[in-house]
């Protein structure tokens, strides 16, 4: 069974950061003339294909849910990783916003082009809203809440 201190960690940066995540989201939406659920419906079009996205309600509820499955993942592997390099919660402001961008990486350079077939905007606005959705909203709230629960106490 995990440390409670571990299970804290991923489960609070997984809220913070999911949070966070899907919010930049919805709010992008809008921005650019869309809706939150079109957005959480694109989601789930992941997992479930095309035709969630004409799935109404329940299918942005899909959505929410392939979102904070894939952000429960995301957040674990970083946990469990800095179990093992300290390095990760000695230096949580050089190393989160590493693996935000690493994610960024993932997401958008092999798993939507694979996916859907398409690569990523780089419009700079676009760029520029995904860069610090997973660099901030992502990487560094994983890496600064999974240092704050896995460090050591002070003796």
């Amino acid at each position: 069974m995990p440390h409670p201190r571990t299970t804290s960690a991923i489960l609070w940066a997984w809220l913070v950061a999911g949070t966070l995540d899907i919010a930049d989201a919805a709010v992008w939406s809008l921005i650019k003339g869309g809706s939150p659920m079109d957005m959480l419906r694109y989601v789930a079009s992941g997992p479930f294909g095309d035709g969630a996205k004409d799935g109404g309600t329940p299918m942005a509820l899909a959505g929410l849910g392939v979102h904070f499955a894939i952000m429960l993942v995301m957040v674990a592997t970083y946990v469990l990783a800095a179990k093992r390099l300290p390095v990760l919660v000695a230096r949580p402001w050089i190393f989160g916003p590493l693996y935000g961008l690493g994610l960024y990486c993932v997401m958008f350079l092999i798993v939507r082009p694979l996916r859907f077939g398409t690569w990523p905007n780089l419009a700079p606005d676009s760029l520029t809203n995904q860069l610090v959705a997973h660099i901030v909203f992502v990487g560094l709230s994983i890496g600064l809440i999974t240092a704050h629960f896995l460090r050591k106490p002070a003796d």
